[in-house]
């Protein structure tokens, strides 16, 4: 972080001395600072501690595995059977990841080892691997309800929340980075905005912060009310993925949900995700024309579109459709080679699961005060309501 940071009421953020976080350190470029961008040392010192990260990412990961594979056995014919057959690799991958990080934390490492947590990296190339396990033409069935859906959802929640947080008295690029995140797709989304409206890493860091606290319990929630709601696969997976603000959190609750509703919530969130370019784009136009009026400002074209475009989008769609050449042309024999890919796919979200354990920070959030969290929970509560009632309305014929 920067050594001084000057703040106003409507500007919660860390402490000036906490290290950056991953997505201050993917921002730095983008994001403003009165001081300057954060420059990482990368020395010896910093490369040690992050080997001893990924150790620490990859043993956890190992045992989340171990434990997805073993606890159904070990709980046959006991009273927690059902429990321990129906607990998946998400929860044991979020809740380990959790308490490393209590223990990291006690141990004073948290901060140094933090550069081994990419869990955009993890879950970006999860998903990628995830779309050679979809078949082509049930992306091509579902893309016009998704579409319809994205639209309609980004519009009314990034709306309200943007009006919501208007009354609350909160900083414009503060409103920006909520209604974006909470909109959209979480963390990713409010990365884009900060490079649109130029907003302070502090504003980022906290952002962050809310979604990931807001998606965990998410995470296990939604399966349990779309069982309890009697939804169809398609519905549950469909509400999932238009409402829980992290790709990663969207995976892992549609992992319980089943794999029907998982495929579904993807290509739901992945349609969310390539609307985030025309989001971003769209605030760096309004800030750029209304909010800053800077003279001689260039205006934002197209290639600020595909700037901010999130490229993981293409590799899923791209890793559909040669699985499903390749299945067309190898046949029976093409499918312990899509075995494979989906072990792989399922090792890399098991380390996003892991990382996001790993990178809860509830410090800013005690810092901030209840303003924006007032808003942050009363827009997710508007967006629950509002993709319940578009997914029961545009998927309740859908069939995978």
């Amino acid at each position: 972080m920067t050594a001084d940071v000057t703040r106003t009421g409507n500007e919660p953020g860390t402490s000036a001395d906490d290290p950056p976080t991953e997505s201050e350190r993917d921002t730095s470029s983008t994001t403003a600072d009165p001081v300057g961008p954060t420059k990482v040392a990368r020395d010896g010192a910093f490369w040690a501690w992050t080997v001893l990260g990924l150790l620490i990412v990859v043993g956890l990961a190992a045992l989340t595995r171990y434990l997805e594979q073993n606890v159904p056995a070990w709980a046959d014919g006991t009273a927690v059977e059902d429990i321990g057959a129906a607990i998946e690799y998400p929860v044991y991958a979020i809740l380990l990841g959790l308490l490393g990080n209590v223990a990291v934390t006690l141990l004073g490492w948290r901060d140094r080892i933090a550069a081994a947590f990419r869990t955009e990296f993890f879950i970006k190339t999860g998903l990628v691997l995830l779309g050679a396990s979809i078949n082509l033409a049930v992306i091509a069935s579902a893309a016009g309800p998704a579409i319809a859906q994205a639209i309609l959802l980004i519009s009314g929640v990034f709306l309200f929340t943007w009006w919501l947080a208007g009354r609350f008295g909160l900083d414009d690029k503060l409103r920006a980075l909520l209604a974006s995140a909470v909109s959209i797709c979480g963390v990713s989304a409010a990365i884009a905005a900060a490079g649109a409206v130029r907003a302070r890493r502090e504003q980022l860091a906290y952002t962050a912060s809310l979604v990931i606290v807001f998606a965990l319990p998410s995470i296990f929630v939604l399966p349990w009310l779309a069982d309890v709601f009697g939804l169809s696969d398609a519905v549950a997976g469909a509400w999932i993925g238009g409402n829980i603000d992290t790709t990663a959190a969207v995976t892992a609750a549609g992992a319980l949900a089943g794999e029907e509703a998982l495929q579904i919530a993807s290509i739901v969130k992945v349609t969310q995700n390539a609307l985030m370019g025309v989001v971003a784009v769209a605030l760096t136009a309004y800030f750029t024309l209304r909010v800053e009026r800077r003279p001689g400002a260039a205006r934002p074209g197209l290639g600020e579109l595909w700037t901010r475009f999130p490229k993981f989008v293409l590799g899923f769609i791209a890793a559909s459709v040669i699985a499903t050449w390749y299945l067309d042309a190898a046949g029976a024999d093409g499918k312990a080679t899509i075995a494979i890919v989906n072990d792989l796919r399922v090792w890399f979200l098991i380390l996003a699961f892991v990382s996001i354990g790993l990178e809860v920070r509830v410090a800013s959030l005690r810092e901030a005060g209840w303003r924006p969290v007032a808003v942050f929970a009363s827009a997710t509560v508007f967006n629950l309501a509002l993709a319940l009632a578009l997914a029961s309305l545009l998927f309740r014929n859908f069939s995978v």
